[in-house]
């Protein structure tokens, strides 16, 4: 499925279109995927509902991910836009067009994982997990991707 965004890009769902090069380029360094090797990357997109944006000339310039069941729960993950794309209100497209697709319509919970952009996902309707709600397992990227 696509979609027609600001100022001609493009936002396409079609899994076999993301440039997982650019992906692994730019989680690499995020810090939340620092060192995540290109077989990770690639189980990441096979296994997740994929949106990539892509420019005039194809180019991929954003990505977002939803790792779901499609039925009752998603998790939305690996949020980026191109630092040389940003100011085109891309970000804002990506997560709004993965929220609205239609495979994740009536879903019972979206959850996500921020450092930096709470602002952001609240205006998405977003809110904190009460404390003491949510546990986790958690492994250091570059501790889990060094052993690989």
């Amino acid at each position: 499925m696509k979609w027609t965004g600001p100022d001609g890009f493009e936002a396409d769902d079609t899994a076999e279109r993301v440039d997982a090069a650019v992906v692994q380029g730019f989680l690499s360094s995020s810090y939340w995927a620092q060192g995540i090797p290109r077989e990770v990357v690639d189980r990441a997109i096979a296994g997740s509902l994929n949106l990539g944006v892509y420019d005039a000339a194809g180019a991929m310039v954003a990505y977002a991910r939803m790792v779901t069941d499609r039925a009752t729960f998603a998790w939305l993950a690996d949020v980026f836009v191109l630092e040389s794309h940003r100011g085109h209100g891309l970000g804002r497209f990506v997560v709004s067009t993965l929220l609205e697709h239609p495979d994740l319509k009536g879903l019972r919970q979206i959850l996500l994982a921020t450092a930096d952009a709470h602002e952001l996902y609240r205006s998405y309707g977003f809110t904190e997990t009460p404390p003491g709600r949510m546990m986790a397992i958690r492994k250091e990227p570059t501790e889990l991707y060094n052993q690989l």
